[in-house]
């Protein structure tokens, strides 16, 4: 993309070449780069400065309408369209879905579909068994109920369509993330969603995006995502493309996400979507959500670096 509308000022939007907006001063940049969208379809749109290495700034966008003018198809786009009818398959064939937060970034490794025997508990709700490839599985419960037992593991034939099995999903952060970014059924769906060994969520209620962030009674977890404007020069902070009073802090893991994501220098975060079981709550002043990631564990996080030919 060679040019953006800026929306800082709703009643005068103005459109920026790239060229022109890189020669605007920081602080200009920093303020109007979260007011971007794509001059075509209206996509939220990020800025990306130039690097270091040669390589020139840019503007882009994670959400081109498929048939957006400015929407370049590439092997990495190719990729996420892939990951999101996968995703969509699975919301339509399975009863329910683990999200593995064990699965390696970029591993495509096709992993065995499992179906689990059913078993009413005295509310008429449904515990299940779990596969051998997983540590332990969510008994059923929301955030607000206590687990059932969860039996031994137990993996059905495939062929099996009995009436008495259920249909268990197994898919890791990158692909639910793309499929997100490229508009999957999943954020609306009524999909049961395992997030650990006692939770259970419907995908509706569990899968936030950033410009739909609200804090949580009890500080109780979802599943944010969206995508990256930028982070501060001191890397503490990013600050999401979809609205402008949400902060995630990486300070207490950012060396992890240089090891984990090749996030090295800030150009690497800018347009990069990203996905993150964590709480939202407000700052001490009120007039700013703070989106902190669970434990401060990495791998309920992921981060996928934008394509260079957005």
């Amino acid at each position: 993309m060679l040019d953006a509308i800026c929306q800082y000022d709703a009643t005068k939007p103005m459109t920026y070449s790239v060229f022109k907006f890189q020669k605007l001063s920081d602080g200009d940049i920093e303020k109007y780069r979260q007011a971007l969208v794509c001059p075509a379809c209206a996509g939220k749109a990020y800025y990306r400065k130039a690097s270091k290495d040669g390589k020139a700034a840019c503007f882009g966008s994670r959400y081109h309408q498929a048939d957006c003018a400015e929407f370049k198809p590439s092997a990495a786009k190719e990729r996420e369209e892939q990951h999101a009818i996968e995703v969509n398959k699975q919301v339509v064939d399975s009863d329910a879905m683990i999200i593995d937060f064990s699965c390696a970034a970029k591993v495509t490794k096709p992993k065995v579909r499992p179906t689990v025997d059913k078993a009413l508990s005295e509310n008429g709700e449904v515990a299940v068994n779990s596969s051998p490839d997983i540590t332990s599985v969510p008994a059923e419960a929301d955030l607000s109920k206590p687990a059932l037992a969860i039996a031994k593991p137990e993996l059905v034939n495939e062929d099996d369509k009995s009436e008495t099995k259920m249909r268990i999903a197994t898919q890791g952060l990158e692909k639910v993330l793309h499929s997100l970014l490229r508009g999957s059924d999943l954020a609306t769906s009524d999909l049961w969603v395992y997030t650990d060994e006692k939770y259970r969520w419907r995908a509706k209620n569990l899968f936030v995006n950033f410009a739909d962030a609200e804090p949580t009674d009890n500080g109780a977890p979802r599943m944010y995502w969206g995508t990256i404007s930028h982070t501060d020069k001191e890397r503490l902070w990013l600050n999401p493309a979809e609205t402008k009073d949400v902060g995630i802090p990486i300070d207490m893991f950012s060396s992890s996400l240089i090891s984990r994501f090749g996030l090295k220098v800030r150009r690497d975060f800018e347009g990069a979507g990203i996905i993150l079981f964590g709480k939202c709550f407000w700052n001490k002043a009120k007039n700013r959500k703070i989106i902190q990631l669970w434990s401060n564990d990495v791998s309920r996080l992921f981060i996928s670096k934008a394509d260079e030919s957005e």
